[in-house]
């Protein structure tokens, strides 16, 4: 490990066995001073000491947990602390003490799993469910284990102003978004979620802060650096001048969420912009904070870079995994046939698909027709399967089309049935988007909730970033959604009553059904990509896993409908000598409940669950099929 963590300069308001102690960083200001508010209402005022390299500390031997509190800056202009633990009163007023050691937690026993693969749930908390709380999604955590997943992925929870935001507007970096709950409240949740046996990630973002609630430059002009700029704001020092502050405040607050929370790992938003040219990379030192926790990181980064990850010769920035959004473009291509923005460079093909699946990426050093065809980026058959996360949704995809559409609200049930079969059996970890697991009817739009003008610049740049998506364009740009309006955060909220009917239970059944196929055999010999091979067929793509024990399986997948695939004059797909394929999964199977609580009986529309003799298999209609092979009649009676 390069980096270690200087406890002394630890930011923030600590509670001590006696009293506050308080850090702030502060380069341009020769004074700083706390003024703390007591439980009894009084208000008094403490002068920080000034430290090297623009820190400032003190002590407040009568201070407690609970007590508020609020930075005085040179100028005499009051501030929140900008490690601030909680923002009862939001992002702009007074911050409160918080003690994380009160928290008894009940999951004593829990260990991070490490990162091994996972399949993901990714959810909003706001939007996860109608009261939008920590204690609300606690109480769905029994549906989210019953699913077969093994985590769960929080959009990003630092405060934000107003009442309602994606989390990608934070400003108070360490605090616990107020509007979902209490900074208990968030422990709670992950403590229920161990106690369900489900990891949690936090979505944490380190490549610039909102634009409302923002006071970093008034403590220092230093924590930016204007050689660098962000699509959302100015860029964050890395790697100017007096930039190990700036660092160091970035990886306490890592260190804060993994300790504080017992998070079990954490999802980076847009690592390709965090821009940072010194010789050893900011992500490469989370990775070590990481790593000496037993935590795990995940990136989002449009490069398709193998070194931002932990490679097998030890070079990289030593990152656990990475969204791998081709398959995703490649599949909603395939079944929607749109091509606008950068879905233009996909074409959606049984060839194209195959390809990403046998990579994990699909762009790997082929010119990208988006960046005027430059290449984008590089071979990476030498990195493990388990550093590509799949998914056919996320938020970005749902939430960044003009009116929030989820892919199976654009295509036909069967199609989005076999994608879904198709990712879950893909031998790759992969991300389940909330609601997705049941087809959910509810959009998930873009909202946000900022004052005056800037909520009136939000709303009109909404409406004109979607000129580039014909699709968009084309039914009015009008029609997008107001993200200030109320109705339009409410709207994205899901609708759990939907699981009692059918047509929702049917998705919920066959997600259920591929997740455990997932836990029994898949994930295991996934990680070994000599277990397995993807080839593309006329108009379907097939998955062959070869298991170093147990039989062999055969995934195929008919995005489109209409293939015919011939089961023995194909080597491809033909079974291993002496067997026969038995069918174990269909995605146009019909699904009924035979008690409460019991499992589901699969009634599938093949006239029979074995296939011995049978040479084509045609597909009707998209789909998805688990063949199984299994020893013939005459080889089980010789």
């Amino acid at each position: 490990m390069e980096t270690s963590i200087d406890v002394a300069i630890r930011p923030g308001a600590h509670v001590q066995p006696r009293g506050v102690r308080y850090c702030v960083w502060a380069p341009d200001h020769e004074r700083l001073a706390v003024q703390v508010r007591r439980a009894d209402g009084t208000v008094a005022r403490l002068p920080l000491e000034p430290q090297p390299e623009g820190y400032h500390v003190g002590e407040d031997a009568i201070g407690a947990a609970g007590n508020r509190y609020i930075i005085e800056l040179s100028d005499g202009t009051l501030r929140p602390d900008p490690a601030s633990r909680f923002q009862p009163e939001g992002v702009h007023g007074w911050s409160e003490c918080i003690d994380p050691h009160e928290y008894r937690w009940r999951c004593t026993g829990w260990r991070r799993p490490g990162w091994r693969g996972q399949s993901i749930y990714e959810l909003h908390v706001g939007t996860f469910t109608r009261e939008g709380t920590f204690q609300s999604a606690a109480r769905r955590l029994e549906h989210i284990a019953a699913l077969g997943v093994r985590a769960i992925e929080l959009m990003p929870v630092a405060d934000f102003p107003g009442s309602r935001n994606w989390g990608y507007d934070g400003v108070a970096l360490y605090a616990p978004a107020r509007c979902y709950g209490r900074p208990d409240d968030l422990r709670a949740f992950v403590d229920a979620a161990h106690e369900h046996g489900l990891a949690v990630i936090l979505d944490v973002v380190y490549n610039h802060l909102g634009p409302d609630g923002n006071y970093l430059s008034q403590f220092g002009r230093a924590y930016f650096n204007p050689e660098h700029h962000t699509p959302w704001g100015q860029a964050l020092n890395f790697d100017g001048p007096d930039n190990r502050p700036v660092r160091d405040y970035f990886l306490h607050n890592a260190v804060a969420w993994l300790d504080e929370f017992r998070f079990d790992g954490l999802r980076l938003d847009a690592t390709h912009a965090i821009r940072d040219d010194s010789p050893r990379h900011l992500l490469a030192e989370l990775a070590d904070v990481a790593q000496e926790r037993g935590a795990f990181l995940i990136a989002e980064d449009e490069r398709n870079s193998c070194d931002i990850l932990r490679r097998p010769d030890g070079a990289g920035a030593g990152l656990d995994a990475a969204w791998a959004d081709d398959f995703h473009h490649q599949v909603r291509v395939a079944l929607t046939g749109v091509q606008d923005a950068y879905f233009k460079n996909y074409a959606g093909s049984p060839e194209q698909v195959a390809a990403t699946l046998r990579h994990g990426w699909f762009y790997r050093g082929q010119p990208y027709p988006s960046w005027k065809g430059r290449p984008r980026g590089e071979p990476c058959d030498h990195l493990s399967p388990h550093a590509f996360v799949l998914c056919i949704e996320n938020h970005d995809q749902v939430g960044n089309r003009g009116r929030g559409e989820r892919l199976e609200h654009l295509i036909a049930p069967a199609a989005f049935r076999a994608a879904s079969g198709l990712l879950c059996l893909a031998p790759y970890p992969l991300l389940i988007f909330m609601g997705q697991e049941w087809a959910a009817s509810a959009p998930f739009l873009f909202f946000t909730d900022h004052a005056g003008e800037l909520g009136t610049k939000v709303s009109e740049g909404r409406r004109k970033e979607f000129s580039e998506f014909a699709r968009d364009h084309a039914s009015g740009l009008g029609t997008v959604p107001d993200p200030q309006a109320l109705e339009t955060f409410t709207r994205s909220k899901l609708s759990w009553d939907e699981l009692r009917l059918s047509p929702y239970a049917t998705v919920l059944h066959l997600y259920r059904a591929c997740l455990r196929e997932r836990g029994a055999w898949l994930e295991e010999v996934a990680a070994d990509r000599a277990r397995w091979s993807v080839e593309a067929l006329e108009r379907a793509v097939a998955i062959r896993y070869r298991p170093a024990a147990g039989p062999e399986r055969l995934v195929l997948t008919s995005l489109e409908g209409g293939a015919r695939l011939s089961l023995q004059a194909d080597s491809r797909l033909r079974p291993p000598a002496g067997h026969s394929w038995q069918l174990a999964l269909d995605s146009n199977a019909s699904w009924i409940e035979t008690a409460a609580g019991a499992p589901p009986e699969r009634v599938v529309t093949c006239a029979t669950s074995a296939l011995p003799g049978v040479d084509t298999l045609v597909f009707t209609a998209p789909a998805t099929l688990l063949l199984v092979a299994r020893p013939t009649e005459e080889r089980v009676r010789s």
